[in-house]
């Protein structure tokens, strides 16, 4: 007998109140005392307006993990509890730890849950994509009737001003008008702290449900170098070198640990394996672009917004954009949890139809990896 998948509930977590574009600094710190020189030209090009940070303070208010474990919570009713859990799968990039798993830190979080399989997807945005391609195949398969898989992100703690005075202190020394590599200084005024999961089950709500029909990954680091990292350096002979082989007073006067984005490698092949990934799914799976009736595409920037609708045209690949639906400029960038947060919001906005098709579409430059997947609303 033919199984299906659905996702029966969305739930979201975003941390205290959310930070205006003039509070960011007040929340992040000053990087030598200064204002970032080009916090204004990135918040204008990515449009976002607000974010949530796990910070008050001064003080963490959430782990990455107590920030899933609290998105988790808002799946449970009186239908569902943490006892009913048959498969739990968190991805995120910014894990509180090296060891154990992310996954099994929330796990740990749920005091009322059972013992249970979990799988901790490793890498950018599309770590929770992994995970809920996983919690779907194995749904599927028939090896659980359900599962829960989510993203989360704490990333306040990589863009606080801490983590880069070592290197401008280091700058400072040889330069006299010292700034942050626009590479690393880029990712701070783009990313923001949050949680989002689902639901999986092999049948249907009572109310609405949205129907997995198919999920799509692929990485093309076979053809391309690294974009976006974290604990790797690049040497001048173009090599990458690990936070393992280096010294530990390197870590902190080249800000191994910060977060950097190489701008040019994005903006050459982002977009481009963006839409061709996007034309493989439609093609593989018969499926007439124009034919979605919502487009959920993560995006880091409103500045790709546009790039993405244009090559989605040049490709043929049309689609009305009032289709598109995105919550970037009031949530914030949050990663592998955006896809997430993003279906919860249409999720509960009660504007779903019997027979709609949901077309999500997550990205991830760490090294190239795109996930798509298509889903189908279905209201008993």
């Amino acid at each position: 007998m033919d199984k299906n998948v659905y996702i029966t509930k969305l739930s979201s977590f975003l941390p205290n109140e959310p930070v205006e574009n003039d509070e960011m600094e007040d929340s992040l710190g000053y990087i030598g005392g200064h204002s970032s020189r080009i916090k204004r030209i990135i918040l204008g090009q990515n449009q976002i307006k607000q974010r949530y940070y796990a910070i008050k303070g001064g003080n963490y208010t959430h782990t990455n993990a107590e920030l899933m474990a609290n998105a988790i919570a808002g799946l449970f009713d009186d239908g569902f509890a943490a006892k009913d859990i048959q498969l739990l799968s968190c991805g995120t990039s910014t894990p509180d730890q090296m060891m154990p798993s992310h996954t099994s830190m929330v796990h740990g979080l749920l005091k009322d849950s059972n013992p249970i399989p979990i799988l901790s997807p490793s890498g950018v945005c599309c770590s929770a994509a992994h995970a809920l391609e996983y919690c779907f195949l194995s749904v599927l398969s028939g090896h659980t009737n359900n599962a829960i898989c989510g993203g989360s992100e704490l990333f306040s703690p990589l863009l606080r001003s801490n983590i880069f005075e070592e290197e401008y202190k280091a700058i400072s020394q040889i330069q006299s008008n010292p700034y942050i590599a626009f590479e690393k200084d880029f990712l701070r005024w783009m990313l923001s702290d949050g949680a989002g999961c689902a639901l999986l089950s092999d049948m249907p709500s009572d109310g609405i449900s949205l129907k997995i029909k198919w999920i799509e990954s692929v990485s093309y680091a076979n053809e391309l170098d690294v974009c976006m990292s974290q604990g790797l350096q690049n040497t001048a002979s173009g090599e990458w070198t690990s936070w393992k082989a280096m010294r530990p007073v390197d870590w902190q006067t080249q800000s191994i640990f910060a977060i950097k984005q190489n701008i040019k490698l994005l903006a050459e092949y982002g977009v481009e394996k963006s839409v061709l990934h996007i034309a493989n799914s439609c093609k593989k799976h018969q499926l007439n672009f124009a034919d979605v009736d919502y487009f959920l595409p993560h995006i880091s920037s409103m500045f790709f917004y546009d790039k993405l609708a244009d090559k989605l045209k040049e490709k043929g690949l049309l689609l009305d954009e009032q289709k598109w639906f995105t919550n970037l400029s009031y949530v914030g960038n949050v990663g592998a949890a955006s896809i997430f947060i993003m279906l919860d919001e249409l999720f509960n906005s009660s504007k779903l139809k019997n027979g709609e098709l949901i077309y999500l579409f997550i990205p991830e430059s760490g090294r190239f990896s795109y996930t798509t997947a298509l889903l189908k609303v279905e209201c008993v």
